[in-house]
């Protein structure tokens, strides 16, 4: 369900416009001269640029350039005290940093909105939709709780959401990543800001919540005459969506202008290697670099992972919910095989099912020739010596307190692999795989960038030397440029090793530089099967084809309206 163009007039606009006090002909926000310090340390530098309303601006870079402190200073939450802010902000015609906080309070939600980007801890995990949502209600000057309550069910209608009765009774917990981030769009546009400040909204969600999510920004925008400012780290997104881009690298502006400028023709070399590190605008990057022939699939004898008829039901309540529904896949030696679909397609369920931490209901699962169920504990235990994990979340997935060394080490501990001093050097040869240095054995992942905690990962995996890698999400938890980074680093391992992967995954450009062949899953259900080039040129199903639909198109244009 998309926003409804005239009864988003009808409800947000007709009865109650926008105020203004900007003067004639000036920018909606203009930001000049700003800079921020922590200490001794300064952190922005200068940046300047200006938004006019309905239009959309999107600050790109990696993480540490400064995108979420320029947008924390026009929302004036960076921590008092221990931050020094210079130059000006200026919206909608009030100097935002002359004023007192009493004056400021207000503004916010009002004439200043905020998407964050991790909508799970942006709303009370104890307090239902509803008794949060009159929060924002309130803001826009209405005092009856059941019109707070029509006007409520009313945007949770119009951004899309099924069953507004149901979401305003229930708890965060019970809804999805993409019902919430439109729980949150929805309460912010409730009190009609002439601004919304949106922090990556959409790096956490499926590919299609995402282009629903960015579809309904832009609507609202230009129905409303609200303007966007997108804090983003993928040009492909900011090419599609803004009307202009500036681009941050530590702080300071590389280059800035229209979207289709930046995006066709970058002055600087930052902002080159973003467009080179975008998985949507170098769809052959990895796969010309592993030698992979284009639109053949390689054969062998014996494949890496053979998944035969697999089913698999579990039960929530009083329902039988099916995971897994007849579901067949080959992973070929040496080659990239990719799961995808988006968030219940059973992705999760079908690796679970590979490392023997799920029984099968009816099919057959081997690794290598072996079958993995009906296995002893210690049959078990030597077949994943063969079949390791990387997960999603270098932040979640290494244990805080421990050294990398130890971190890495533990797989030959746990297998008995070699004598101690031969571990130790093992140890050290493959952090220097993953290319990291011999320096980081010493640290703790908290001394570590994402990308780094991702390389200790990959050599955890690598340390017992298996013949597969299963890779669930392993870069979206990274910026763009970390990405790539960790996908070279991917294809250089498998080139060199004869590494088979299981990529699972619901980035279908990521897909197509690393993956040889894909399968296509839907609530369970195999939809699709193919090589990379056949899927992606010629898909057969229609659920495919709204799959390839949602990436962005990878030739710049006017922002989506």
């Amino acid at each position: 369900m998309t926003v409804s163009i005239e009864t988003t007039r009808e409800a947000l606009i007709a009865d109650r416009p926008l105020p203004s006090t900007r003067p004639e002909g000036h920018p909606l926000l203009s930001v000049e001269g700003l800079s921020v310090s922590y200490g001794d340390a300064s952190v922005v530098h200068n940046v300047g640029f200006t938004l006019e309303r309905g239009q959309s601006l999107a600050l790109i870079g990696e993480s540490g350039s400064g995108k979420s402190t320029v947008a924390k200073s026009i929302l004036r939450l960076l921590p008092t005290g221990e931050s020094t802010v210079s130059g000006s902000v200026n919206l909608d015609g009030r100097e935002l940093f002359g004023l007192p906080e009493r004056q400021f309070r207000p503004l916010r939600g009002r004439l200043l909105g905020y998407i964050p980007q991790d909508p799970s801890s942006a709303l009370n995990p104890v307090r239902t939709i509803g008794s949060q949502a009159h929060e924002a209600a309130a803001l826009a000057g209405e005092s009856d709780a059941r019109v707070r309550r029509r006007d409520i069910l009313s945007v949770f209608e119009r951004v899309g959401l099924p069953d507004p009765e149901r979401v305003y009774a229930s708890y965060p917990h019970q809804l999805s990543g993409g019902m919430l981030q439109r729980v949150l769009i929805g309460l912010t546009v409730l009190p009609r800001p002439a601004l919304i400040v949106a922090d990556e909204p959409t790096s956490a969600l499926d590919v299609t919540i995402q282009k629903l999510i960015l579809d309904l920004l832009s609507e609202l925008r230009r129905d409303l005459g609200i303007g966007l400012l997108l804090i983003t780290h993928d040009l492909a997104v900011a090419a599609e969506r803004a009307d202009s881009i500036v681009v941050l690298k530590n702080g300071i502006v590389e280059e800035s202008g229209s979207s289709r400028q930046v995006f066709s023709s970058p002055t600087s070399e930052y902002a080159r290697q973003l467009h080179a590190d975008v998985p949507a605008l170098n769809p052959d990057r990895y796969r010309i670099q592993r030698g992979a022939a284009s639109g053949t699939t390689p054969t062998v004898a014996s494949p890496a992972v053979e998944v035969h008829d697999v089913s698999k039901r579990f039960r929530a309540g009083d329902v039988d919910v099916t995971a897994l529904d007849g579901v067949s896949f080959t992973v070929a030696r040496g080659t990239t095989h990719a799961l995808v679909g988006e968030s219940g397609s059973g992705k999760t369920t079908a690796v679970r099912l590979l490392l023997g931490l799920e029984q099968p209901d009816a099919g057959r699962i081997e690794v290598a020739g072996t079958q993995v169920h009906g296995q002893t504990s210690a049959g078990l235990r030597g077949l994943r010596r063969h079949l390791q994990l990387v997960y999603q979340n270098p932040f979640t997935s290494l244990d805080p307190t421990w050294r990398v060394g130890r971190i890495v080490r533990e797989p030959l501990d746990r297998f008995t692999v070699g004598e101690r001093a031969g571990r130790a050097r093992l140890v050290e040869q493959t952090i220097e795989e993953v290319g990291l240095p011999a320096s980081v054995l010493s640290r703790r992942p908290g001394q570590l960038s994402g990308g780094q905690r991702q390389r200790v990962a990959i050599a955890r995996a690598l340390i017992v030397r298996p013949d597969v890698l299963v890779l669930d999400e392993p870069t979206s938890a990274l910026d763009v440029s970390v990405q790539a980074g960790i996908l070279e680093l991917l294809s250089r391992l498998q080139r060199e090793q004869g590494l088979s992967y299981l990529l699972v995954s619901h980035d279908l450009a990521l897909v197509r530089q690393l993956a040889d062949t894909v399968t296509v899953l839907q609530r369970g259900k195999l939809v699709e099967s193919g090589t990379v080039d056949q899927i992606f040129a010629r898909p057969a199903h229609p659920y495919t084809r709204a799959l390839l639909e949602a990436i962005p198109r990878t030739s710049p244009g006017p922002a989506q309206s």
